[in-house]
């Protein structure tokens, strides 16, 4: 029973971080409008993984209702440190694009990870707000607060948190907190899988987000 439960376990986590290996290239991006181009650098909770279309996740909602540009190379599995990978390169595919707005929406994979890699987490989430800054000094950044799903809240899960707003603090980005809560133990907000949000789970978050943005004044 306990090596069946193990298997059970492993199985989740595996399809929450992502089986498939991250792409190797950056969705293509051309700008149509006049609108601020808006860059997500995120994991599969921004990418709208569940939802029965992209149209329905939350970052695309935000966008078309602010008439927004945007740019989305998020990717299942991704976090600051789990499924990193030099084939791909999120942090420069989104500087590539000199976006007006970044939403930084990372850290759910990562917890996954702590037991055996919380230093390098730590240092990576610095890392990779310090060179988004440098690399765009005049876009504005949005700092989401990680996501999370279950309402198990895992060890390592309220260290990465508070990482992530001192990353965002030490760059003078927007930080948006209480994300991790806005689904978690909500399971008639989850997909089939268990894992990610549905397209009402992405209501949710949408209705959240747009509450905070507007609190932004964006």
């Amino acid at each position: 029973m306990r090596r069946w439960a193990l298997v059970v376990v492993l199985a989740a986590v595996a399809a929450l971080t992502g089986c498939a290996v991250p792409a190797a290239s950056a969705p293509s991006f051309s700008p149509t409008s006049d609108g601020p181009v808006v860059a997500f650098y995120g994991d599969s909770y921004t990418l709208g993984t569940g939802a029965s279309d992209p149209s329905k996740r939350w970052s695309t909602r935000i966008c078309d209702e602010r008439g927004w540009q945007e740019y989305n190379p998020s990717v299942n599995g991704l976090g600051f440190v789990n499924h990193r990978t030099a084939r791909r390169d999120l942090p420069g595919d989104i500087i590539a694009v000199d976006p007006d707005i970044v939403f930084v929406t990372m850290g759910l994979n990562d917890v996954f990870s702590y037991d055996v890699a919380a230093d390098e987490i730590h240092a990576q989430i610095g890392e990779d707000l310090t060179r988004l800054h440098d690399a765009l000094p005049d876009a504005r950044f949005i700092v989401v607060e990680p996501f999370w799903y279950t309402a198990e809240r895992r060890p390592g899960l309220e260290a990465i948190i508070s990482w992530v707003e001192e990353a965002a603090a030490s760059i003078d980005a927007d930080y948006i907190p209480g994300a991790s809560s806005w689904i978690q133990g909500r399971p008639g907000e989850m997909a089939a899988d268990g894992l990610h949000p549905n397209d009402a789970g992405y209501d949710a978050m949408t209705e959240r987000m747009d509450a905070a943005l507007d609190q932004l004044g964006l």
